[in-house]
């Protein structure tokens, strides 16, 4: 086979193992498992328990049976567009670099992720409700709060959160912007060996990582797009002086630079789902200012 077929194939591979799925089954997994080294043994005994009503549920093909599962459940179902198709807004609340933030925008009748993200918490919490209905809950938010942490899920140049921009990965050609956030970048920042993301973390590190709200998540992720995502990868300061080409490439110093971020923010992805889950399982109802929009 020449080195043409096999980048040809290695591309073929990356697109299609896991299509359309926002941070793919590895990173989510990754921010589910961060989030269960650092829950209490009371709230993973509160998880395992709702996790046994998963039959309830009536989506054999998509399992609900661990937190991992959860993690990654949402994209899963929504293959099945005829039952799930509603949600699929649910998953991002893209807004424009080259605008002012607004948070407000982008998200009627609560169709984006941020909105999707406290509802989940909300449902999760009340524990009036069936276990079912909880127990959906808690997967949606699980993904969502990861969802809401890939920086192509909130920025966007008119390109549909970077999904109509060709770009190569390095060697590999022909993939798109938001993929390689979603996939390849983000699988080798959190696949490090020597410094593995799933871990106990310190009182320091979950203050550091964990804190604010999915609003303020959206908004770091839009910040992060405008400020690093969009520039590296055209190789200007300004991404918003005309118009950007549809395609370009990531060298792998465009790739070094990225690694770190994405790290990061599969880190505080796991954390906040850690606190989010702490907070849905407290005996009691939610705080008042938890319920505010």
């Amino acid at each position: 086979m020449n080195l043409a077929a096999l980048l040809a194939g290695l591309a073929a591979l990356l697109l299609t193992s896991s299509p359309a799925q926002a941070w793919g089954f590895y990173a989510h997994g990754k921010t589910a498992e961060i989030a269960e080294a650092n829950v209490s043994p009371e709230v993973r005994a509160k998880i395992r328990r709702l996790l046994r009503s998963e039959k309830a549920l009536g989506t054999p093909e998509c399992p609900l049976r661990t937190l991992q599962d959860a993690a990654v459940w949402p994209d899963c179902v929504r293959r099945e567009g005829w039952r799930w198709g509603y949600t699929a807004a649910w998953h991002y609340r893209t807004a424009p670099i080259c605008q002012a933030f607004n948070p407000r925008a982008n998200c009627a009748g609560g169709n984006c992720v941020t909105a999707q993200i406290e509802r989940a918490h909300r449902i999760l919490a009340d524990e009036s409700l069936p276990d079912p209905v909880r127990l959906e809950a808690l997967a949606f938010m699980v993904h969502f709060a990861g969802d809401v942490h890939m920086p192509l899920h909130s920025g966007d140049n008119e390109d549909r959160g970077g999904n109509d921009r060709e770009a190569d990965y390095g060697i590999i050609p022909s993939l798109n912007l938001h993929w390689i956030w979603d996939g390849p970048l983000a699988e080798r920042a959190i696949s490090d060996p020597t410094d593995p993301v799933v871990r106990r973390y310190s009182a320091a590190e979950r203050a550091e990582f964990g804190g604010g709200t999915a609003a303020d998540w959206g908004r770091e992720s839009w910040e992060i797009a405008r400020s690093f995502v969009y520039p590296s990868a055209f190789d200007t300061d300004t991404p918003c002086d005309g118009e950007l080409p549809m395609k370009t490439a990531l060298t792998q110093e465009d790739i070094v630079r990225g690694v770190p971020i994405a790290k990061r923010r599969v880190q505080q992805a796991g954390i906040r789902i850690a606190e989010l889950l702490e907070s849905a399982f407290a005996p009691g109802p939610l705080k008042v200012e938890e319920r505010r929009r």
